[in-house]
């Protein structure tokens, strides 16, 4: 079996050859202040010691996690840049909601609704400066999360690579410390700073220790595994290209 270095450096090397074969010059990630996307900064900033930069776009999100995604990028030395969304954020809802008035069905998921807005103009804006510098946009989604399908749907679901996405969640947290992340990053709670107090595992209804010994293959709880089959289930259409009629 590979030592962890060892797949960390085949990894490396992968996202080279990604760069590479795509005819682009580098590679950037949206840095949340999270374990995931703190793993992929530390990777692509060794992969691309010159050629690799970091977002950070705060979006009406805990000020800890700006904090957090400074502490990151400053640790690995990764260049990075700060394009506040909050203003953008709330007047495009503003818009959504005013023109949603006029509907006589007033049962709204507002909730989700801008939650996913965050996701989604923080995809756009990532592909907004990758085009600028040729760069391919690095996705962060963890093993547990791609089977699951938590994630949104052309937000931090749109991506050109995932480096890390076969890598169960307690392997992202061995990877991180044989990098170097801070250990305050990979102990911090999992939340995809969608709302206030937001957590991956309230949310999701079961832990991400579960979720990795599902997919090791492992006995979990009853009640976990119908939680982590059905996520898995009703998430389908957001690992598949859109549907198409047959041709007529």
């Amino acid at each position: 079996m590979k030592k962890i270095s060892e797949k960390i450096q085949y990894t490396i090397d992968w996202l080279r050859n990604q760069v590479e074969n795509s005819g682009t010059k580098g590679l950037i990630v949206g840095v949340s202040g999270g374990i995931d996307s703190a793993l992929c900064s530390f990777l692509i900033k060794k992969a691309f010691p010159n050629n690799s930069l970091g977002l950070i776009m705060p979006c009406d999100s805990n000020p800890q996690d700006k904090e957090d995604g400074l502490k990151v990028v400053t640790t690995c030395g990764l260049k990075y840049l700060t394009i506040d969304l909050c203003d953008t954020h709330r007047d495009l809802f503003v818009q959504v909601k005013d023109n949603l008035e006029d509907f006589k069905d007033r049962n709204f998921n507002l909730n989700i609704s801008q939650a996913n807005l965050k996701a989604r103009l923080r995809m756009s804006t990532l592909y907004a400066v990758a085009n600028a510098l040729n760069y391919l946009v690095v996705g962060t989604d963890n093993a547990a999360e791609a089977y699951t399908g938590y994630f949104t749907k052309y937000g931090d679901g749109g991506v050109d690579i995932l480096p890390i996405a076969k890598l169960t969640k307690r392997e992202v947290r061995q990877w991180s410390r044989e990098v170097g992340v801070p250990e305050e990053i990979i102990e911090k709670q999992p939340s995809a700073g969608l709302w206030l107090n937001q957590t991956d595992e309230v949310e999701m209804g079961t832990t991400y220790d579960m979720i990795d010994d599902f997919i090791e293959g492992k006995e979990v709880p009853e009640k976990d595994r119908l939680i982590i089959e059905k996520l898995h289930k009703i998430s389908y259409h957001k690992r598949e290209m859109p549907p198409q009629p047959p041709k007529l």
